[in-house]
């Protein structure tokens, strides 16, 4: 009679183990197997759902189940120590994975960015992943006013384009990239130390996760020609490269300016 009722027992167990899970957590309130089913049910994904449904996986539970049983928590301080991971949870397992969702969307939106670019019939600009890097990339930027001085010395000096390089953080749309001149070397125009460019909307205050990559180089554009900007033809000084860490401390610099006395808004009839 005892080894049936034993089998019997076994077998509840086993039925409870494959049970709805809110049914199986009602069981291990205040267990240590409550805390692990609970992080398990918050990150959970359906391949997870296919693995733990496996033989393997079912008697790894049924053996915590029986061990969480003889192991109840006695005091305050183990629950707390529980409750603060140290009952068994994986490390950090309290936190959301927020970092590989970042991932996700600044992917997806680049490659939609991508996209539109190559499908432009302008040709205003064309891109090139550095080494195929999806996060940093070459932008040349072919057009500005044809009225200006800028185009009249980017004809002379057989200059076929403005070559950008233009890198995005981890919590890009959500953040600015960071974008600077590399070629040709350029006075004016609102291009500073380094290749740095002094626009609003580059910055944290004045970006828009609505603003796109091409929106952003056609504002650029217009920012060279306002600032009446020219290609440097100085003997020594046209030949001497933009730095990216020069123009990382010029752009760092001329926020903290901004901050504290503000950005110049230009008239509306100027645009």
């Amino acid at each position: 009679m005892a080894t049936l009722l034993r089998k019997i027992g076994l077998i509840r167990l086993h039925d409870r183990d494959t049970e709805d899970p809110k049914h199986h957590q009602g069981s291990l309130k205040g267990t240590k197997g409550l805390q692990k089913n609970s992080a398990k049910q918050h990150c959970q994904t359906a391949n997870e759902t296919n693995i733990l449904s496996t033989p393997e996986i079912k008697a790894k539970k049924l053996d915590q189940h029986s061990k969480d049983h003889k192991d109840r928590p006695g005091s305050k301080e183990k629950q707390q120590q529980q409750t603060a991971g140290g009952g068994g949870l994986p490390s950090g397992a309290s936190i959301p994975p927020h970092r590989p969702h970042c991932t996700q969307v600044r992917t997806r939106r680049l490659m939609k960015e991508l996209q539109e670019i190559r499908r432009l019939g302008d040709h205003f600009i064309t891109v090139e992943l550095v080494e195929d890097n999806l996060f940093d990339w070459n932008v040349k930027l072919h057009q500005v006013d044809k009225d200006s001085a800028l185009w009249q010395d980017m004809k002379e000096t057989n200059t076929e384009f403005i070559l950008l390089n233009v890198t995005f953080p981890d919590n890009f749309p959500f953040s600015p990239p960071f974008m600077r001149v590399l070629t040709p070397r350029l006075e004016n125009g609102y291009v500073l130390d380094g290749g740095a460019i002094c626009m609003e909307l580059l910055t944290p205050r004045g970006w828009s996760s609505a603003y796109t990559v091409e929106a952003v180089m056609r504002q650029f554009a217009a920012s060279l020609v306002k600032g009446q900007g020219r290609i440097c033809r100085k003997v020594g000084k046209s030949k001497k490269a933009f730095s990216r860490k020069e123009a990382e401390a010029t752009f760092k610099s001329l926020v903290k300016t901004h901050e504290k006395y503000g950005w110049v808004s230009p008239p509306v009839s100027d645009g």
